[in-house]
């Protein structure tokens, strides 16, 4: 809560530009100081200040409530639902609405098994006007892997709203002429272009090439998260920074970086009101060493209580499990699984959720992203000891 920005506090106009003067922009900024210090700094009587100081106080620590006015000030935030749906309609149904706000969802697989595909999806829906089911808001994505495909994301949106998104060969020519950029930005654009224009310029992408970029993004993120008027968080992926950074023999290491990740992001979430969804990888492990990454046509049932593989001779075995471990497993509210079977059909479960049952849906990778098959069935419960944990 130190870090919570003066700015957000609703402190008197005046006074706020005087502390902004001063580059005091947090609140960890204002009570690392004496109020000594801080008249002098401010040239400010000490009942102004104090009455500041006070304000501060109550938004950085604030005082303990009764679970009604929690209940009642939650529901009148959420008018439209606290949830982001993520346009499948069975599953929205089992996670009472979708994507929830306020929480860290997970979204865990091997490669090519949609975990991209589903994040350009939620950020195309998170963008649309409430009239659409959309949030009406911008989206941040972190895109680690530096994988974002802008041509799919449009792919996405005009398969879900043919009838907004039209020309996707008009935005392409927009994006890779910034001549034609500035000149629409300044004289219009036809109605086609617009919602596509729209569309690309709420989805900001950010792309850390390190595990110390990626933290100065996430710490900025309360700003960006104002400034924008943010929706969503994405990061995709998690652990693909840290895994290539933190080797086995730094994991004590790569844990506090997890921790210091995710106490970030919980902030976010819970402060902002905002859904934040993760993407993480799947590892193989042979004979209780870690290889790389799983590949999506590997057999496996994706929990951490891995299948074992028997590859002949030798005895040798293989396993899947999520990476980053335990304790990143904990931080997570909602844990999504995506999986290709050995008959080769895709599988969405649901394994770790504080309001829904464990269930999975089987689904297919189609133009518009993520749709579930409608000719069969959600399974039923997964037992307790294949949780994903």
């Amino acid at each position: 809560m130190s870090r919570k920005l003066l700015r957000s506090m609703n402190l008197p106009g005046s006074t706020a530009n005087v502390f902004s003067a001063r580059s005091l922009h947090s609140a960890k900024d204002v009570l690392c100081k004496t109020e000594l210090e801080l008249m002098e700094l401010l040239d400010m009587p000490l009942p102004v200040l104090s009455s500041v100081l006070a304000r501060i106080y109550d938004c950085v620590c604030p005082p303990y409530r009764s679970v009604l006015s929690l209940w009642i000030e939650r529901n009148a935030k959420e008018v439209a639902g606290g949830h982001l749906p993520t346009g499948l309609r069975e599953l929205d149904h089992v996670m009472c609405g979708g994507v929830p706000f306020g929480l860290i969802t997970e979204v865990v697989g091997a490669a090519g098994v949609g975990k991209s595909q589903m994040c350009l999806m939620l950020s195309v829906l998170t963008a649309m006007p409430r009239s659409l089911g959309g949030l009406d808001g911008s989206v941040i994505y972190i895109d680690t892997e530096h994988k974002f495909s802008p041509g799919r994301m449009m792919e996405i949106a005009q398969h879900k709203f043919p009838d907004i998104f039209r020309d996707a060969e008009m935005l392409q020519q927009f994006l890779l002429d910034d001549i034609v950029h500035l000149l629409v930005l300044s004289i219009g654009v036809s109605q086609d272009l617009t919602g596509l224009v729209q569309l690309a310029l709420r989805v900001l992408v950010l792309h850390p090439s390190s595990v110390n970029d990626l933290m100065e993004s996430l710490r900025a993120l309360e700003k960006a998260i104002i400034e924008r008027s943010a929706r969503l968080i994405v990061i995709d992926s998690v652990a693909a920074l840290l895994q290539s950074e933190y080797g086995r023999d730094r994991i004590i290491e790569r844990q506090e970086m997890l921790g210091q990740q995710a106490t970030i992001l919980k902030f976010l979430a819970e402060a902002f009101r905002i859904p934040v969804l993760v993407t993480n990888q799947v590892r193989t492990k042979s004979d209780n060493q870690w290889s790389g990454p799983a590949s999506a046509n590997a057999p496996h049932d994706a929990h951490n209580r891995a299948i074992p593989i028997d590859f002949g001779e030798g005895g040798l075995e293989q396993h899947l499990t999520a990476a980053l471990g335990t304790k990143w497993a904990h931080s997570v509210n909602v844990r999504l699984v995506l999986e290709c079977t050995v008959s080769g059909h895709y599988l969405i479960k649901i394994v770790k959720s504080p309001m829904s049952p464990s269930v999975s849906f089987p689904y297919r990778l189609t133009q518009g992203g993520l749709e579930l098959d409608t000719d069969s069935r959600p399974s039923g419960h997964i037992k307790k000891e294949e949780t994903f944990y």
